[in-house]
């Protein structure tokens, strides 16, 4: 796992984060999600049971090829978080990646189902039915239901998704007739550089404050009065601005200590100290400029006085004045060589 996956995950870990994102993305920003009752998944140990002849399939080796930031789940789903970094690292078949993770989580909440009626059966508890021959063969019962699936794709780019976002858009025909019979599979995307302030306004977390200010990375008079007119962004905790710095590859000056970091501050130092550097490289181009400008003087003097004695047959005093600065000057004097 690379840094900013590293650094990504660790921030989308955090609950209110992580509830922020899907409250957003299904009831408009409302607190439905309650941070409290998000439950970690471990993804790395789930297996497919639908492998040849039965053969389980670690789910480990679908987790190394699609990135997944993290998993959770309630009472009422399983939520799914994926990340892409930037547009190099666009996925062109993400409807299809999606729907492979989608179909994961629905096989493990199958399997989990057969294997908990198994034990059931093999403990020989009282309160479970005895399966007709189509449960037992699927191991699934006509009253097992599955939790809904929610996928989430975050993008961490300034600029538009210029990527498919429907299965639709990937399928070689698109005869209506066609489609309308194959099921389309879209991918559910925020995407900072594509939302409106009112759809940023939605989220409640410091998430608002990492997609504010990934959008206007890339135009820093905007960026400047944004950070400048939102108090939030005098203290936003220290993991956000990691994610805002790996995602822009800006850097951002923090105070010594603290969990919070003042970001219009830290911007406004990092901008200082650049003017400061450039009104010091300023002064040095122009001493430099200064030195190129005296030497330039200094050859043209001497050529009009050399010219001058040679006209005047005057070889001692111009061999003289080779060594003699003060002399030199003294002649300079005399024919007005300024």
């Amino acid at each position: 796992m690379g840094r900013k996956d590293i650094i990504t995950k660790e921030y989308m870990e955090d609950t209110e984060v992580f509830a922020d994102v899907f409250n957003h993305m299904i009831y408009q920003g409302e607190k439905v999600i309650d941070p409290k009752n998000l439950k970690e998944l471990d993804t790395a140990s789930v297996v497919i049971p639908y492998g040849a002849d039965g053969a389980e399939v670690p789910y480990q080796k679908y987790r190394d090829v699609f990135k997944i930031l993290c998993a959770m789940k309630d009472e009422n789903a399983v939520y799914l978080l994926l990340g892409v970094e930037n547009q190099s690292n666009v996925h062109y078949a993400m409807p299809v990646k999606n729907m492979v993770y989608d179909s994961l989580e629905y096989a493990a909440q199958v399997q989990k189902a057969e294997s908990s009626h198994r034990e059931a059966l093999r403990k020989k508890n009282p309160k479970e039915k005895k399966p007709d021959p189509a449960e037992f063969l699927s191991g699934f019962y006509k009253e097992d239901r599955l939790l809904p699936i929610i996928t989430v794709v975050v993008y961490f780019g300034a600029d538009n998704w210029e990527a498919p976002r429907s299965l639709h858009e990937m399928l070689a025909v698109q005869d209506e007739k066609i489609l309308s019979l194959v099921p389309d599979y879209r991918i559910n995307l925020i995407a900072p550089g594509e939302m409106s302030e009112e759809e940023l306004e939605h989220f409640t977390s410091n998430f608002r404050e990492v997609m504010q200010f990934i959008k206007y990375s890339e135009d820093a008079e905007k960026l400047e009065r944004l950070v400048k007119a939102n108090a939030a962004f005098a203290t936003v905790d220290r993991k956000a601005v990691r994610v805002m710095e790996e995602m822009t590859g800006m850097k951002i000056e923090k105070e010594a200590r603290g969990e919070k970091v003042n970001v219009c501050k830290g911007i406004l130092g990092i901008e200082e100290k650049g003017r400061a550097a450039g009104r010091e490289e300023g002064r040095e181009e122009g001493r430099a400029e200064g030195r190129a400008e005296g030497v330039s003087a200094g050859i043209q003097r001497e050529q009009k006085l050399t010219r001058s004695l040679l006209g005047d047959n005057r070889l001692d005093d111009l061999k003289r004045a080779l060594d003699d600065p003060a002399f030199r000057q003294k002649l300079c004097e005399e024919y007005g060589i300024d």
